[in-house]
């Protein structure tokens, strides 16, 4: 058995190429029986015999190793050349990537690694005119973080820093955290031609102790033209004299909507005001938002109230064409509206002025007035699955 080994070392690559040659020797012939008389002749001696066999089965195989070494010399070159090059392919990337840092080292040994962070995501949807603000309705936030430990860190001149807000290509992932300077560079959204900057209003924020509160900030375009037709904000220090590179952040991506498209969209939670077009499933002038009209059903509050005194009726006017599905997410949408506190009493007129029936403003039954106490009514709604229940708690009144 021959085996050829290639050792592959370079910039730290290794690889352990074997190719292994089997060969079969001469079949020996076949044993002797002792009982023969056939044995060695005097002065005849075996270990001479073996080594006479094996010299002359390595002359009798040399034509089939030297046309071995033809079939495999330009298999071992391909190897070893493929090798090669994918080693030096990772070398030129790795300095590449140092020097697209400009020198910076992003994470030094006896350093910080330290990476900006947007606090908060973006609140969705996005429309072009309209402040860009975070997820709970607040300013966006940036921090300065260590990546290793996740604190925010408050000291060095890094976290006293000027930062850039920009906008990015919504496609651009960058191997997660893993992208160079340059990359980034490369896929910042510049304005068209002859438009408005991109991004207009505050879109330089400072640092203060790690933390910096982005001002109002907003789009002049939406993200329609773009290759993926969606953005991403990001955020780098635009700083020359904080030493070590701090890596760039940057958000999830997002649509950004002409902001005619604000007009028509649905208010979170709704109001008792609201024209009923606001609700989920309900498109303005859609073939829903004709029917409930011609039902006399304009607002919030008449679908709500419908929706408690007569909701089989409400039902029947949006018809077999809405689903179940549907229906539930329009349902659960006026739900979250949020009611004024008055609390109207019924009394019919052959009862005492002690008994009545109070509910809310869009006419749902809170409790029962019954001999000066309030029994609270808990009630779940006929359209649901599991039917009507109640729950009575007696609690007393001064009327």
């Amino acid at each position: 058995m021959l085996v050829f080994l290639v050792y592959c070392n370079l910039c730290q690559y290794h690889r352990i190429v074997l190719c292994l040659y089997v060969f079969r020797p001469p079949m020996l012939s076949q044993k002797r029986n002792p009982d023969d008389g056939d044995g060695p002749a005097d002065g005849d001696n075996p270990d001479d015999k073996r080594r006479k066999f094996r010299f002359w089965s390595v002359i009798q195989d040399a034509p089939s190793l030297q046309s071995m070494q033809q079939l495999l010399e330009p298999l071992i070159r391909k190897v070893v050349r493929e090798e090669v090059e994918l080693a030096l392919r990772k070398y030129i990337t790795r300095v590449q990537r140092n020097d697209g840092n400009d020198g910076k080292e992003i994470c030094s040994s006896g350093s910080r690694c330290l990476q900006l962070k947007f606090v908060t995501g973006v609140s969705l949807p996005v429309f072009t005119g309209a402040r860009i603000e975070g997820r709970d309705g607040s300013n966006l936030t940036v921090a300065l973080v260590d990546t290793i430990s996740g604190e925010v860190v408050d000291t060095g001149p890094q976290s006293s820093a000027k930062v850039e807000i920009v906008v990015l290509e919504g496609d651009f992932e960058g191997g997660g955290d893993n992208y160079t300077v340059e990359e980034f560079k490369n896929n910042i959204v510049r304005e068209r031609e002859g438009k408005k900057p991109l991004l207009t209003g505050d879109t330089f924020v400072s640092l203060k102790d790690g933390i910096g509160m982005v001002g109002e900030i907003s789009f002049t375009d939406n993200s329609s033209w773009t290759r993926c037709r969606r953005f991403r904000l990001g955020a780098r220090i635009i700083d020359d004299n904080v030493g070590t590179r701090v890596l760039e952040a940057k958000t999830a991506s997002f649509v950004v909507r002409d902001h005619r498209g604000e007009l028509y969209k649905k208010h979170h939670p709704p109001s008792l005001g609201d024209e009923v077009w606001r609700l989920q499933k309900i498109s303005k002038d859609g073939v829903y938002h004709k029917r409930l009209s011609q039902e006399k059903i304009e607002t919030v509050q008449d679908f709500l109230t419908l929706l408690y005194v007569q909701p089989s009726r409400l039902r029947n006017i949006f018809g077999p064409g809405m689903s179940t599905k549907m229906w539930e997410a329009t349902i659960e949408h006026a739900q979250t509206c949020v009611l004024d506190k008055k609390i109207y009493v019924y009394k019919p007129r052959d009862l005492e002025q002690k008994s009545g029936v109070v509910f809310n403003v869009v006419g749902q039954v809170m409790g029962l007035l019954s001999d000066y106490q309030l029994m609270l009514t808990t009630w779940l709604s006929p359209h649901t699955n599991t039917g009507k229940k109640s729950t009575l708690l007696t609690m007393k009144i001064l009327l």
